[in-house]
Protein backbone atom coordinates (compact mmCIF):
# COMPACT_ATOMS: atom_id res chain seq x y z
CA UNK A 1 0.00 0.00 0.00
CA UNK A 2 1.99 3.04 -0.61
CA UNK A 3 1.50 6.40 0.63
CA UNK A 4 -1.00 8.00 -1.15
CA UNK A 5 -3.76 5.31 -0.34
CA UNK A 6 -2.33 5.22 3.29
CA UNK A 7 -3.28 9.05 3.08
CA UNK A 8 -6.67 8.87 1.26
CA UNK A 9 -7.56 6.24 4.14
CA UNK A 10 -6.39 8.20 7.08
CA UNK A 11 -8.17 11.46 5.58
CA UNK A 12 -11.44 8.73 5.39
CA UNK A 13 -11.01 7.41 8.84
CA UNK A 14 -11.01 11.07 10.37
CA UNK A 15 -13.89 12.35 8.75
CA UNK A 16 -15.63 9.36 10.44
CA UNK A 17 -14.03 10.04 13.58
CA UNK A 18 -15.70 13.63 13.13
CA UNK A 19 -19.23 12.43 12.24
CA UNK A 20 -19.43 10.27 14.92
CA UNK A 21 -18.45 12.61 17.19
CA UNK A 22 -20.70 15.61 15.78
CA UNK A 23 -23.56 13.15 16.28
CA UNK A 24 -22.61 11.85 19.51
CA UNK A 25 -22.42 15.47 20.71
CA UNK A 26 -26.44 15.63 19.46
CA UNK A 27 -27.32 12.62 20.79
CA UNK A 28 -26.01 13.41 24.21
CA UNK A 29 -28.36 17.12 24.25
CA UNK A 30 -31.05 14.50 23.15
CA UNK A 31 -30.58 12.19 25.88
CA UNK A 32 -30.77 14.74 28.59
CA UNK A 33 -33.96 15.87 27.15
CA UNK A 34 -35.50 12.76 26.94
CA UNK A 35 -34.50 12.08 30.32
CA UNK A 36 -35.77 15.46 32.08
CA UNK A 37 -38.98 14.78 30.14
CA UNK A 38 -39.61 10.78 31.55
CA UNK A 39 -39.33 12.52 34.73
CA UNK A 40 -41.82 15.23 34.55
CA UNK A 41 -43.80 12.23 33.07
CA UNK A 42 -43.54 10.20 35.63
CA UNK A 43 -45.86 12.18 37.89
CA UNK A 44 -48.72 11.49 36.24
CA UNK A 45 -48.92 8.55 38.16
CA UNK A 46 -49.54 10.87 41.38
CA UNK A 47 -51.02 13.86 39.79
CA UNK A 48 -55.16 14.28 40.35
CA UNK A 49 -56.83 14.68 36.58
CA UNK A 50 -57.43 18.34 37.16
CA UNK A 51 -53.95 19.12 37.17
CA UNK A 52 -52.60 16.50 34.49
CA UNK A 53 -52.74 19.21 31.28
CA UNK A 54 -50.64 21.64 33.05
CA UNK A 55 -47.79 19.02 33.61
CA UNK A 56 -48.40 17.76 30.23
CA UNK A 57 -48.12 21.56 28.83
CA UNK A 58 -44.79 21.82 30.82
CA UNK A 59 -43.27 19.15 28.90
CA UNK A 60 -44.13 20.05 25.89
CA UNK A 61 -41.56 22.68 25.15
CA UNK A 62 -38.74 20.06 26.11
CA UNK A 63 -40.76 17.70 23.45
CA UNK A 64 -40.47 20.76 20.89
CA UNK A 65 -36.94 21.50 21.45
CA UNK A 66 -36.06 17.94 20.61
CA UNK A 67 -36.38 19.57 16.90
CA UNK A 68 -33.26 21.21 17.09
CA UNK A 69 -31.32 18.29 17.69
CA UNK A 70 -32.88 15.91 14.62
CA UNK A 71 -32.47 18.86 12.66
CA UNK A 72 -28.58 19.41 13.54
CA UNK A 73 -28.08 15.29 13.44
CA UNK A 74 -29.64 16.01 9.73
CA UNK A 75 -26.62 18.59 8.53
CA UNK A 76 -24.25 15.98 10.12
CA UNK A 77 -25.17 12.42 8.71
CA UNK A 78 -23.68 12.85 4.67
CA UNK A 79 -26.42 11.53 2.39
CA UNK A 80 -27.75 7.64 2.17
CA UNK A 81 -26.07 6.91 5.12
CA UNK A 82 -29.00 6.68 7.96
CA UNK A 83 -28.57 2.90 8.07
CA UNK A 84 -24.87 3.41 8.99
CA UNK A 85 -25.42 5.69 12.17
CA UNK A 86 -28.94 5.19 13.00
CA UNK A 87 -28.16 3.08 16.19
CA UNK A 88 -26.58 6.12 18.05
CA UNK A 89 -29.86 7.42 18.30
CA UNK A 90 -32.52 4.67 18.48
CA UNK A 91 -32.67 4.63 21.82
CA UNK A 92 -33.26 8.23 22.91
CA UNK A 93 -35.51 8.64 19.33
CA UNK A 94 -38.21 5.63 20.80
CA UNK A 95 -38.25 7.57 24.49
CA UNK A 96 -39.31 11.13 22.28
CA UNK A 97 -42.13 8.95 20.66
CA UNK A 98 -43.16 7.26 23.74
CA UNK A 99 -43.19 11.14 25.13
CA UNK A 100 -45.31 12.44 21.95
CA UNK A 101 -47.95 9.64 21.71
CA UNK A 102 -48.48 9.46 25.77
CA UNK A 103 -49.11 12.84 25.69
CA UNK A 104 -51.06 13.19 22.85
CA UNK A 105 -53.40 10.57 24.17
CA UNK A 106 -53.18 11.94 28.24
CA UNK A 107 -54.58 15.49 26.22
CA UNK A 108 -56.51 14.39 23.65
CA UNK A 109 -57.29 10.00 23.94
CA UNK A 110 -56.74 9.61 20.78
CA UNK A 111 -53.59 7.82 19.24
CA UNK A 112 -50.31 9.51 17.42
CA UNK A 113 -49.67 7.99 13.70
CA UNK A 114 -46.75 7.58 13.15
CA UNK A 115 -46.62 10.42 9.97
CA UNK A 116 -48.10 12.75 12.67
CA UNK A 117 -45.26 11.82 15.17
CA UNK A 118 -42.64 12.59 12.84
CA UNK A 119 -44.18 15.86 12.38
CA UNK A 120 -44.36 16.72 15.88
CA UNK A 121 -40.74 15.45 16.08
CA UNK A 122 -39.71 17.81 13.78
CA UNK A 123 -38.66 14.76 10.61
CA UNK A 124 -38.69 16.49 6.87
CA UNK A 125 -39.55 13.96 4.09
CA UNK A 126 -35.94 15.34 2.64
CA UNK A 127 -33.56 14.03 5.50
CA UNK A 128 -34.88 10.29 5.13
CA UNK A 129 -31.72 9.50 3.82
CA UNK A 130 -30.03 10.60 6.68
CA UNK A 131 -32.41 10.75 9.87
CA UNK A 132 -35.97 9.26 9.66
CA UNK A 133 -38.30 7.51 12.06
CA UNK A 134 -38.44 4.61 11.65
CA UNK A 135 -41.38 2.24 11.89
CA UNK A 136 -39.96 0.16 13.98
CA UNK A 137 -38.80 2.92 16.39
CA UNK A 138 -42.46 4.17 16.54
CA UNK A 139 -43.97 0.64 17.61
CA UNK A 140 -41.20 0.55 20.33
CA UNK A 141 -42.33 3.97 21.57
CA UNK A 142 -46.00 2.56 21.21
CA UNK A 143 -44.95 -0.09 23.54
CA UNK A 144 -43.16 1.45 25.88
CA UNK A 145 -46.78 4.31 26.09
CA UNK A 146 -49.11 0.45 26.95
CA UNK A 147 -46.27 -0.33 29.42
CA UNK A 148 -47.04 3.05 31.24
CA UNK A 149 -50.53 2.79 30.62
CA UNK A 150 -50.47 -0.28 32.84
CA UNK A 151 -48.92 1.25 35.23
CA UNK A 152 -50.96 4.33 35.23
CA UNK A 153 -54.26 2.36 35.04
CA UNK A 154 -53.45 1.16 39.04
CA UNK A 155 -52.48 4.47 40.37
CA UNK A 156 -55.60 6.22 39.11
CA UNK A 157 -57.58 4.28 41.01
CA UNK A 158 -55.13 5.29 43.84
CA UNK A 159 -56.23 8.75 43.56
CA UNK A 160 -60.22 8.43 42.74
CA UNK A 161 -60.18 8.45 39.19
CA UNK A 162 -61.95 5.49 38.39
CA UNK A 163 -62.87 6.28 35.04
CA UNK A 164 -59.05 6.18 33.96
CA UNK A 165 -58.75 2.13 33.76
CA UNK A 166 -61.46 1.86 31.36
CA UNK A 167 -60.37 4.47 28.71
CA UNK A 168 -56.92 3.50 29.18
CA UNK A 169 -58.69 -0.71 28.49
CA UNK A 170 -60.40 0.69 25.47
CA UNK A 171 -57.28 2.44 23.71
CA UNK A 172 -54.93 -0.09 24.48
CA UNK A 173 -56.96 -3.03 23.23
CA UNK A 174 -56.89 -0.59 20.05
CA UNK A 175 -53.56 -0.58 19.74
CA UNK A 176 -52.93 -4.36 20.77
CA UNK A 177 -55.15 -5.19 17.78
CA UNK A 178 -53.38 -3.28 15.43
CA UNK A 179 -50.29 -4.66 16.40
CA UNK A 180 -51.73 -8.23 15.73
CA UNK A 181 -52.45 -7.62 12.12
CA UNK A 182 -48.59 -6.77 11.61
CA UNK A 183 -46.08 -8.96 10.33
CA UNK A 184 -43.16 -8.57 13.04
CA UNK A 185 -40.19 -10.05 11.93
CA UNK A 186 -37.88 -8.56 14.47
CA UNK A 187 -37.12 -10.04 17.57
CA UNK A 188 -36.47 -7.69 20.08
CA UNK A 189 -40.19 -6.08 18.90
CA UNK A 190 -41.79 -9.21 18.71
CA UNK A 191 -40.71 -10.14 22.08
CA UNK A 192 -41.98 -7.07 23.48
CA UNK A 193 -45.29 -7.14 21.82
CA UNK A 194 -45.44 -10.30 23.43
CA UNK A 195 -45.32 -9.10 26.55
CA UNK A 196 -48.09 -6.59 26.10
CA UNK A 197 -50.41 -9.20 26.63
CA UNK A 198 -49.48 -8.69 30.29
CA UNK A 199 -50.16 -5.57 30.30
CA UNK A 200 -53.26 -5.66 29.06
CA UNK A 201 -54.35 -8.51 31.61
CA UNK A 202 -53.21 -6.47 34.46
CA UNK A 203 -55.52 -3.40 32.93
CA UNK A 204 -58.53 -6.00 32.69
CA UNK A 205 -57.98 -6.70 36.25
CA UNK A 206 -58.41 -3.68 37.72
CA UNK A 207 -61.38 -2.81 35.48
CA UNK A 208 -63.02 -5.46 36.54
CA UNK A 209 -62.68 -4.80 39.76
CA UNK A 210 -63.48 -0.84 39.43
CA UNK A 211 -66.53 -2.03 37.80
CA UNK A 212 -67.60 -4.93 40.42
CA UNK A 213 -67.42 -2.74 43.11
CA UNK A 214 -69.61 -0.35 41.44
CA UNK A 215 -66.68 2.42 41.61
CA UNK A 216 -66.99 2.78 37.73
CA UNK A 217 -69.83 1.77 35.01
CA UNK A 218 -68.25 -1.54 32.86
CA UNK A 219 -67.37 -0.92 29.43
CA UNK A 220 -69.32 -2.67 26.45
CA UNK A 221 -68.96 -6.02 26.04
CA UNK A 222 -66.61 -6.34 23.15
Amino acid sequence: MNAESLEKLNALLDKDVDIREKIKDQVTELDKKTRTMVGLLNKIHSTPADNLPALLDSIRPVLVSCRDNIANLAVVIPENQVWRWKEMWTNSLRTAVFVAVLIEYMLTRQLLSLPDTAIYLGFKDEWNDRVNLAVEDYLHGLISVVNELSRLSVNAVTLGNFEEPIKISSFVKDIFAGFSMLNLKNDTLRRRYDSLKYDIKKIEEVVYDVSLRKLALAPPAG
